[in-house]
């Protein structure tokens, strides 16, 4: 990335933790923290130390770090605000750490100043309860050294905030530099830099009426413009409606590879990649049931989610099956389907700014290792078609070499197969999460 870029205001922002108002800081005073709230700054050391050891992603540390201390509600609202955080600028606060600490680190005392630089100087949390507790979460034997680096940049707090504006887009907004880098080649400076800046806000919640049940006389969001049936969440998750099945979490971002797929009543869909079932809701909406909708997933451990979204949403009886489409399909499946949805597996880049670490776990070789693999499930799932049928290709990507290059390379050796149409959708752009689909038609 050109170092000589700079911005005119940088954002560093996290998700606002879902619990009560005395976690969300705006200048305002704090009321008094529990005694015992230094656990929820040792749980975020520790979730962050299981993290860089590959043990598993953010989301899933959360609910096991949570439950381990028996965090209170809240508490595992400020947990996730604090390793959201951390994740998010995990760079920039490396830089600060440079900036402060003459020498070394180990990486667990990184962990204890990364937690600690964020409450500072990015959520804003108070400066006592964030040093104070964040000291108590460390060894006894470095508590002297981060007590030191963070009273340091409290003092230095203006100045460190004032030079972001100098610093790479890369490190300000905490992306590795071959993805910064690779969308600077991609979309140009400008929209790299607001693609980066995007993955950085807290992420908007959005949902879908359930057309299969009479909608509710009020809803808790603003409809959404070009995205009939979508709406901006406005306020917390509303548990009864959720679990009613009257509305679904959901993207709008999503709803392009179904509505490309434009299902029919009548017809033998098979939604290939379907786990956690957004996508096959979709499908079965537009069908008015989900009987001749067939489901499946490469891991069998996510059909009991997939089958239970699906009976909440009141989406009939599903056909549910295991299957890697890595692999050939069964005999009995060739030729059955007059529509395919291939939501394949990928590199997830257009969906960064819900999904906080991708951005540390994805390397440059692993675009087109994924990309093979979307190719291997693509030939696959091409017998399953009916003479006539169409198959829609979908990713949460924005490479080229997982989308349009993808179905480029396809069609030049399938030339019994057209290219109907493709949808894309760019954060900066759409302001959505990131998506591409395309339709391929048998000629």
């Amino acid at each position: 990335m050109d170092c000589a870029v700079h911005f005119s205001r940088v954002k560093l922002s996290i998700p606002a933790p879902p619990v009560s108002r005395h976690h969300e800081i705006a200048g305002a005073s704090h009321p008094k923290m529990s005694a015992k709230n230094f656990h929820v700054r040792q749980a975020a050391v520790s979730a962050l130390r299981a993290w860089a050891k590959g043990q598993d992603y953010a989301e899933s540390l959360i609910e096991r770090h949570a439950h381990r201390r028996l965090l209170s509600s809240s508490d595992r609202g400020l947990l996730q605000a604090i390793l959201f955080g951390v994740l998010r600028n995990r760079r920039l606060l490396d830089h600060w750490i440079g900036k402060l600490r003459d020498g070394k680190v180990d990486p667990e005392t990184r962990d204890v100043l990364r937690v600690g630089l964020c409450q500072i100087l990015i959520m804003g949390l108070p400066d006592h309860a964030a040093v104070n507790e964040t000291v108590e979460a460390g060894k006894a034997s470095v508590r002297g050294l981060v007590n030191a680096v963070l009273r340091r940049a409290i003092l230095t707090r203006k100045q460190l905030m004032d030079e972001v504006s100098d610093l790479p887009p890369s490190v300000a907004f905490s992306h590795p530099d071959w993805l910064a880098n690779r969308w600077k080649a991609a979309f140009g400076k400008r929209e790299a830099i607001a693609l980066m800046e995007w993955n950085n806000l807290p992420s908007t919640n959005y949902f879908r009426v359930n057309p299969l049940v009479p909608s509710p006389t009020e809803l808790p969001g603003k409809p959404l413009e070009n995205a009939p049936g979508f709406y901006q969440l406005e306020g917390p998750p509303p548990g009864a409606l959720l679990a009613s099945g009257a509305i679904y979490i959901q993207d709008p971002a999503t709803r392009h590879s179904v509505d490309l797929l434009d299902p029919q009543p009548g017809e033998r869909i098979l939604d290939a990649c379907a786990a956690p079932g957004g996508k096959a809701f979709l499908i079965a909406a537009a069908l008015d049931s989900a009987e001749n909708l067939l489901c499946t997933d490469s891991n069998e451990k996510r059909l009991p989610r997939l089958r239970e979204n699906l009976e909440r949403l009141h989406c009939g009886k599903t056909d549910i099956a295991v299957h890697d489409w890595t692999k050939p399909a069964p005999p009995e499946w060739h030729g059955a389907f007059d529509g395919i949805l291939l939501d394949v597996p990928c590199s997830n880049t257009g969906v960064i700014r819900r999904r906080v670490d991708v951005r540390w776990r994805l390397q440059a070789p692993d675009i087109a290792r994924i990309a093979t693999t979307q190719r291997k499930i693509l030939e696959n799932a091409l017998p399953c078609l009916k003479p006539g049928g169409r198959l829609v290709y979908s990713t949460c990507s924005i490479e080229h070499e997982e989308n349009l290059g993808q179905v480029e390379a396809f069609l030049a050796d399938h030339p019994d197969f057209k290219l109907h149409s493709t949808r894309d959708a760019l954060p900066f752009r759409d302001k959505t999460d990131g998506a591409y689909a395309a339709r391929i038609e048998r000629i």
